[in-house]
């Protein structure tokens, strides 16, 4: 993990050093998207201020903080918006924003007196990104749901899994790539477009849309009757027999796709398959291959067959677990993860020839830095007092050193 203590001192010299330092982002704390889109924007240097509940939101699992990898880089503030006290001390916070982040379903912001139209009154510069499911307006708007339902709607899910059903993607495409990158996108887009208006505006990001758009290219291959409307019949999505994923013979899995014919002349050439009926790639032949490449790659274990193949033109790939991604010489030649107190977790991406992203630091204790905030964004110590006395404002945790705990 040699490049952990690269990202660290990036950030020990006192300024973050990613390409958006300098702006200054709120998120008021939620699940999913919005701590990943607030988690992407810090770590290209953006100062993100979580705003915390006194109690933490409900995830559906109890997750450790220092644990909580989406919540790293940014300070939090614990407020309760529901008093006068909070959603005004909100409201100021917001007159020296950039931008802010919410989450909650369609209407909940406004019904606190805290939406679009109150925030941009006070600042009218501010980009005020909202992440949903739905959308912010149409029939399903106000109903519950999560990725899963999302994605399902938009066309995706159908596509994904074995012939018999659709299988759960994790939530990379409504969550996180429908989701939160396309609130990011959306953000940093509203704020370039600031620099020739002058004027803040909303951003509308739908995991709906996102995971819709995400399918663009899909929805042209159908549309040209180039993709078949079915699971597990098309290129890219283990229909045909080298596009796909093989067991060894130590039980574990590698990946091949060699869609290039060059590419497949090579997989055949290094897999010893001289057979000249494993040129023949027609559908009806599919079975054919699918049997040949499983028998074969069941000879060997997953290192020797990467041995044999990775670094070559086969497009081929050992099946990775999570535990093991980090330690592969590739993903370590790059610093593609990093440790954090002891936590190993994805460095920040994309990377720049001059800006440095870097975390920020460990996910806090909702709260940790309430009054540091407060007082460096202009509050008083009588206005701390004040909204101590109405929100029972935390002291700081004591973080323990090295470990991330308190």
């Amino acid at each position: 993990m040699s490049r952990n203590l690269v990202e660290r001192d990036a950030m020990e010299n006192g300024k973050p050093t990613g390409p958006l330092a300098g702006l200054r982002v709120i998120e008021i704390a939620g699940i999913g998207p919005g701590p990943f889109c607030a988690m992407m924007l810090s770590d290209m240097g953006a100062e993100v201020i979580r705003i915390d509940r006194a109690s933490a939101p409900d995830q559906g699992i109890d997750i450790p903080v220092p644990s909580n990898v989406t919540n790293r880089g940014r300070r939090s503030v614990v407020l309760d918006l529901k008093s006068p006290e909070g959603a005004a001390a909100l409201k100021r916070l917001a007159v020296r924003a950039d931008a802010l982040i919410e989450g909650f379903r369609p209407g909940v912001m406004e019904r606190l007196g805290l939406g679009p139209d109150e925030l941009l009154a006070v600042n009218p510069l501010l980009v005020y990104g909202r992440i949903t499911g739905w959308g912010q307006e149409g029939p399903l708007a106000k109903a519950a749901g999560h990725d899963l339902n999302y994605i399902a709607l938009s066309g995706m899910l159908h596509a994904i899994g074995p012939a018999d059903r659709p299988l759960p993607p994790l939530n990379l495409i409504g969550d996180y790539g429908g989701g939160a990158m396309y609130l990011a996108f959306g953000i940093v887009c509203a704020l370039l477009e600031r620099q020739r208006s002058g004027r803040g505006q909303v951003v509308d990001a739908a995991m709906v849309d996102g995971a819709a758009s995400l399918g663009a290219a899909l929805y042209g291959l159908l549309d040209a009757g180039l993709w078949r409307d079915r699971r597990a019949g098309n290129l890219l999505d283990g229909g045909v027999p080298w596009y796909d994923s093989y067991e060894t013979s130590d039980g574990r899995h590698v990946a091949i796709g060699p869609l290039e014919p060059r590419f497949y002349e090579r997989l055949l050439e290094l897999l010893g398959l001289t057979d000249a009926a494993l040129r023949d790639r027609s559908e009806a032949n599919w079975p054919c291959l699918r049997k040949a490449f499983a028998e074969a790659f069941r000879t060997r274990t997953r290192d020797e067959w990467c041995a044999l193949l990775e670094g070559t033109d086969v497009c081929f790939a050992p099946v990775l677990s999570m535990a093991e991604a980090p330690h592969h010489p590739h993903m370590a030649a790059r610093g593609s993860f990093v440790q954090l107190d002891g936590v190993v977790q994805p460095a920040p991406a994309p990377r720049f020839s001059r800006s440095r992203p870097a975390v920020q630091g460990p996910p806090p204790e909702p709260g940790e830095h309430t009054r540091s905030v407060l007082e460096e964004w202009g509050f008083s110590a009588e206005d701390i007092s004040r909204l101590d006395r109405v929100s029972a404002l935390p002291d700081r945790p004591v973080r323990t050193p090295g470990t991330g705990r308190r």
